[in-house]
């Protein structure tokens, strides 16, 4: 059905004669007779009935009018949906629950007006292609893995370095303490059943765990996080990782611990990623709201994954980066 000649009648309709709407669309009173004859022949109804005084609305133009103000509203909403500077700003957040969403929670309160599309895509290489192919404008992932290359045109800079936790029940050896370091948890057991082999926070984990000689045991299955809150409070041996902004809730019987870690504390580090060329004026308003706030990583007192080291300041872009990576810090995170 063609749009034009639907718009020309529903304003013939508003402007009540065809010598007014042919004004208000800037065309001939001729043009108008002419679409809305077209758009009769393909519907195969008569919409106007023709006198010597004017045209008048059929019972079935009486009938088309409401479906069509429908159909020219919606025609609206889809071009609006994709273009800059009006539609929702679309942003991958990997998780609800994980910390990037609540920065991009504290860039909305700062910008209420802007509308956002909050997005949840599992793997890095699915979010970069959304990023590239412009289904989304930005995604929060952690930085780079070995060995792989950001395409050009993509840019990343970090935004929020974020600190582990150490999660365990009442009966875990350190659950009394106030604060442990990582070399603390060699040889001993991490049940992270949410780091699937291959994904980039699994990559982060494994090198952590080759670092402090700790054991990573992603053994499944992964039923979510309430039934491993379960299983870590009733264990004396099983403990687990959570980054310090996942908000949890347990039952108070559980009685479970956050034991900060320190000497270093391991920070896993969240980047933004977006396309250079993308117009939209709100990318440009959150990457200068996550920069701004962004103090940059301390030069000692961290740790974090030798790959991940290059992306302590932002940088301007210079071709091909590094690939960042999705980071839920855990399967809690």
């Amino acid at each position: 059905m063609d749009l034009i000649a639907v718009r020309t009648f529903v304003t013939a309709v508003d402007a009540g004669q065809f010598q007014e709407a042919a004004a208000n669309l800037s065309i001939t009173p001729q043009a108008v007779s002419k679409r809305i004859a077209v758009l009769e022949k393909d519907l195969g109804v008569q919409l106007f009935s023709r006198t010597a005084r004017g045209a008048r609305l059929t019972i079935d133009g009486q009938a088309f009018l409401p479906y069509a103000r429908a159909l020219l509203q919606a025609a609206e909403r889809a071009a609006a949906s994709v273009r800059p500077g009006r539609r929702a700003l679309r942003v991958d957040v990997i998780g609800r629950r994980v910390s990037v969403a609540g920065l991009l929670r504290d860039f909305h309160r700062t910008y209420p007006e802007t509308d956002l599309d909050v997005v949840t895509l599992f793997d890095s290489d699915t979010a970069i292609a959304a990023v590239r192919s412009g289904t989304i404008d930005a995604t929060f992932r952690a930085v780079t893995m070995p060995g792989r290359q950001l395409p050009d045109g993509i840019e990343a800079t970090p935004v929020y370095d974020e600190p582990l936790h150490l999660f365990t029940g009442p009966a875990h050896e350190f659950a009394t303490a106030r604060a442990i370091a990582p070399a603390q948890l060699a040889g001993r057991r991490i049940w992270m059943p949410g780091n699937l082999p291959g994904t980039e926070w699994a990559a982060y984990y494994d090198e952590l765990a080759a670092t402090f000689g700790l054991t990573i045991d992603a053994v499944g299955p992964n039923f979510g996080i309430e039934p491993l809150l379960d299983t870590i409070a009733a264990s004396s041996t099983l403990a687990t990782f959570v980054s310090e902004q996942t908000p949890l809730v347990w039952p108070a019987d559980h009685d479970l611990r956050r034991i900060p870690l320190h000497d270093p504390t391991p920070v896993y580090p969240h980047s933004l990623i977006w396309r250079t060329d993308n117009p939209h004026p709100a990318l440009t308003a959150l990457r200068n709201h996550l920069t701004s706030a962004y103090p940059g990583r301390p030069d000692n007192g961290t740790w974090t994954p030798k790959w991940a080291e290059d992306s302590r300041t932002p940088q301007a872009p210079t071709g091909q980066r590094p690939l960042p990576n999705p980071s839920t810090g855990s399967s809690t995170a």
